[in-house]
């Protein structure tokens, strides 16, 4: 796909300082003339990390609400891994939970310094792994662009320190970590995860069961796969975060748009060598217009802060996308997938929102936060091949729903 990032105008309205401006281009520059660009390939894995006790039940989860099905399953020297995959072209799914629930390392210690987080220590979104071919020339290159990366002796957990995988420390301005691997994610056991453990019978059927659900109400085959994974942000790093992110990875800023209602800003980054972003997931940052002190004065909403607030910066919500359709009786299918999924006892956040009828258009929900993943699903159906990527009313009225589902009650956390 031909792409001439330094022609491309990024959309919308919301608009960045000076040094943004003046450090795109360059991190762009420097990205083709570094090597970058050429050794990093598209998202081939995200990794989840859950609680010692939640690893099987959130398997059970993913299977009602996404297209991910279990591949094979490992114990490793600290932590158990299940793989999951929808489809050979996207990115898996990795998810670990530490064998003790005192684990201690980077998890554990920032989730319990968030009232909302740190009830459930050991869960968090730990970041994306791109493709890539040499991951020591990899290294050297982004280490002179001062892009830190964990070495044997760095972790507790090393599965971030293992063969064939090179991961950055925590981002400083979202906390995820970008992960590269020589892997093939379509041979599990290549991923050096440990030694292979089989599920039990009544694990197997408890899956089984999960899948048949998906077929059986027609929902499966209208889940295509991950579009993108929103990270909230503080609003003094949102800059710092997407160009840190472009630092590192062949995408480009697609455009920002201001959410007037929620006082917030959506910020999406693209992957321009993809003809579909199912192959490699948008990035979004999400972050508030003014800092909450600030905001003290005008006193405006902002769900977004206080989000980063109660649960620290981390990972938002991942976005599934259903396929585009009528399903029948004035239902478009995302109608229909939410429908079914209510009738399942899958609660959400509120109405789809947005309007899918002769014109190009969106329609989208949220769910409310997995009590194993703390992570939100959204379900996303793009009408009549729209591209527009996203619609500020939409977005206004999705944060709006969240905002009410993410307060922070004092006196409460430790209930």
């Amino acid at each position: 796909m031909s792409f001439d990032l330094m022609s491309y105008q990024p959309r919308g309205d919301k608009k960045n300082s000076d040094f943004f401006n003046e450090y795109l281009p360059k991190i762009f520059d420097r990205r083709t003339s570094s090597g970058i660009a050429d050794q990093v390939g598209p998202m081939r894995a995200i990794v989840i990390q859950v609680e010692p006790d939640a690893l099987f039940d959130t398997m059970v989860e993913l299977y009602v609400m996404t297209p991910y099905r279990h591949t094979a399953s490992y114990l490793g020297r600290t932590h158990k891994f299940s793989v999951l995959h929808s489809h050979s072209d996207y990115p898996a799914l990795i998810l670990m939970a530490p064998l003790s629930p005192g684990f201690e390392d980077f998890i554990p210690r920032i989730n319990r310094m968030y009232p909302l987080a740190r009830n459930m220590p050991q869960t968090r979104y730990v970041g994306e792994v791109f493709a890539a071919c040499d991951l020591n020339a990899l290294t050297g290159t982004l280490e002179e662009q001062n892009i830190r990366f964990e070495y044997s002796g760095d972790t507790e957990n090393p599965f971030y320190t293992s063969d064939g995988f090179r991961f950055t420390t925590p981002s400083d301005f979202t906390c995820n970590r970008v992960g590269y691997s020589t892997h093939d994610f379509n041979d599990t056991d290549s991923l050096g995860l440990g030694d292979r453990v089989l599920l039990s019978d009544s694990e197997q059927a408890r899956l089984e069961q999960a899948a048949a659900f998906g077929s059986e109400s027609k929902i499966a085959p209208l889940m295509l796969g991950i579009d993108h994974l929103a990270t909230r942000v503080l609003a003094g790093e949102r800059e710092d975060a997407i160009l840190e992110f472009l630092t590192m990875v062949p995408y480009y800023f697609w455009g920002a748009y201001n959410i007037f209602d929620m006082n917030s800003s959506t910020n999406v980054n693209r992957n321009a060598s993809v003809d579909d972003d199912k192959k490699s997931p948008a990035k979004v940052f999400t972050a508030n217009n003014t800092p909450s002190f600030v905001n003290s004065f005008a006193k405006l909403p902002m769900p977004t802060e206080d989000f980063v607030r109660n649960f620290g910066r981390r990972l938002h919500h991942m976005a599934v996308e259903i396929q585009d359709g009528d399903h029948g009786a004035g239902e478009k299918n995302v109608d229909f997938v939410v429908n079914t999924l209510k009738d399942k006892g899958v609660p959400f956040l509120a109405h789809v929102v947005g309007e899918c009828k002769d014109d190009p258009n969106l329609k989208q929900i949220f769910s409310k936060h997995s009590k194993h993943t703390l992570l939100i699903t959204e379900y996303i159906e793009r009408c009549h091949k729209y591209d527009g990527f996203f619609t500020k009313d939409n977005v206004a009225a999705l944060t709006a729903a969240a905002g009410q589902d993410e307060q922070y009650q004092h006196g409460h956390v430790f209930d």
